[in-house]
């Protein structure tokens, strides 16, 4: 499982994504969440706006992700 340390107390679905440098683009993270490939903390999530805090677990492409 790959940490990813964000700087506040939240970071969205969105700019997680990014910040962990899985996918290449936006448009390409857009995509992705869109067609229900990512679940965060086991439950499918298709909004990229959905907020995440420290400890959540995102998993998309076979990586296993957790905020920290």
């Amino acid at each position: 499982m790959k940490e990813i340390e964000i700087r506040g107390d939240m970071i969205r679905l969105g700019q997680f994504l990014k910040l962990a440098n899985i996918l290449e683009s936006g448009g390409e993270s857009k995509e992705v969440i869109l067609e229900g490939e990512v679940t965060v903390n086991g439950e499918v999530e298709t909004r990229r706006g959905r907020q995440l805090h420290r400890g959540d677990v995102v998993r998309l492409l076979g990586e296993t992700l957790r905020v920290r």
